[in-house]
């Protein structure tokens, strides 16, 4: 089994969150300055549910623009 894990994304579940506080999150917190866009959580899972990734299970894909590098001090990379 393998685990998407997105970052900050504009989605339904974000939709209510005010445009202007959006950007103050993304500018101050997410290394790439942005939200995610739900095509880019579909890229990863794409390429996770492909038959040429059969081999691959157990992993973790981050999907965040480095938000989880960021915010553990660069221990990640």
């Amino acid at each position: 089994m393998n685990c998407i894990c997105p970052g900050a994304i504009h989605t339904g579940l974000t939709a209510a969150i005010p445009d202007k506080a959006k950007e103050t999150f993304a500018r101050r917190r997410v290394p790439l300055k942005r939200y995610g866009e739900p095509k880019e959580v579909a890229y990863a899972t794409l390429s996770l549910v492909l038959p040429a990734a059969s081999y691959i299970n157990g992993a973790t894909i981050v999907v965040d623009g480095r938000f989880i590098i960021q915010n553990n001090g660069g221990a990640l990379g």
